[in-house]
């Protein structure tokens, strides 16, 4: 493999056909042409709705699905090749962990999973779980944890064997605030260091917190790729807030000529403005008008939307 590849996954025209019925009369496209390259040392989300393809592009990267066409590589290995899961983490959607045993039997059940002898993993274990606030409960049967809990010990699982790529299905799912942060932050200290992390989430507000870039699929198709913010840029319209002080007969007049105009009185002689601003000369002009008007600008902003906005509009656009 080669250590220095720029990207650890690599999909090009990956296509997935699901048949049943008799003679496979009956079939569903899952994916219809995926390509994408997620850099190395990035945290990188996928986005989509419900039967978007998701959990299917992620099965055919670690050799559960095979793929109807395409071609897909993960840590410059064929994907799906043992070459390719011995260097990759995995917590699944939903995963199970066997009751009967505690945080500490896991990690030794799965770390030996993993090929690393018992001294190893016990050398491991206790940092990985203090990672991910498990510490005081490394002897609890997992019988007892709670939902956020048991995310928390399939994230430490994941990377018991230190993998250069970690693959993670909904892992905030069911955690609550203070625990997503917990995970938020272990996720952005592996970039750091250097690991890879490709997220599935359907908690926008998480992707938007903790990704350097994302993918959005819908129908079986990528529909746009790109950094958070680059996406947000792109498409960020372009309303523009003001905070003025004059009277509103002046703001109004200034303002004229503007379109998508709205004015809301916050105080006897304070107003909030929002107006459609094509261009940085189109703005200037708008400040030189309210300066002839005796009119005091004490702040202006563009709105950016967020990523759930974003993910709304290019979703919506499909579906139309």
């Amino acid at each position: 493999m080669n250590q220095n590849s720029e990207f650890v996954i690599q999909t090009t025209d990956v296509s997935k056909t699901y048949r049943s019925g008799f003679f496979g009369r009956k079939s569903f496209q899952a994916l219809k042409g995926v390509s994408l390259n997620v850099p190395r040392g990035t945290i990188y989300g996928l986005l989509g709705p419900n039967g978007a393809g998701k959990t299917t592009l992620i099965k055919i990267l670690l050799g559960i699905v095979r793929k109807s066409g395409g071609s897909a590589s993960v840590l410059g290995h064929v994907a799906g090749s043992h070459a390719a899961r011995r260097e990759v983490g995995y917590l699944p959607e939903n995963h199970r962990i066997p009751r009967h045993l505690t945080a500490n039997t896991a990690l030794e059940y799965y770390g030996a999973l993993s090929g690393l002898s018992m001294s190893e993993i016990r050398k491991r274990r206790q940092p990985l779980l203090e990672s991910v606030g498990l510490q005081g409960r490394e002897n609890d049967r997992v019988s007892g944890y709670s939902k956020g809990m048991l995310q928390r010990l399939g994230l430490a699982q994941s990377m018991i064997h230190k993998p250069q790529l970690i693959v993670l299905d909904e892992p905030t799912d069911g955690v609550d605030p203070v625990g997503r942060r917990e995970i938020r932050e272990v996720l952005q200290r592996l970039a750091a260091e250097g690991h890879s992390v490709f997220l599935n989430s359907h908690l926008l507000q998480e992707i938007e917190l903790v990704c350097d870039s994302v993918a959005i699929l819908n129908h079986g198709e990528c529909l746009l790729t790109g950094t958070v913010k680059d996406l947000k840029a792109a498409l960020t319209d372009a309303a523009v807030f003001l905070q003025l002080r004059g009277t509103e007969a002046a703001i109004k007049r200034a303002i004229s000529s503007l379109t998508g105009i709205a004015v809301r009185a916050v105080a006897a002689d304070a107003f909030e403005v929002e107006v459609q601003i094509q261009s940085q000369p189109e703005l200037d002009k708008l400040i030189d008008t309210l300066r002839a008007e005796q009119v005091s600008i004490w702040q202006i902003a563009r709105r950016e939307k967020t990523l759930e906005e974003v993910f709304m509009n290019i979703v919506g656009a499909d579906r139309q």
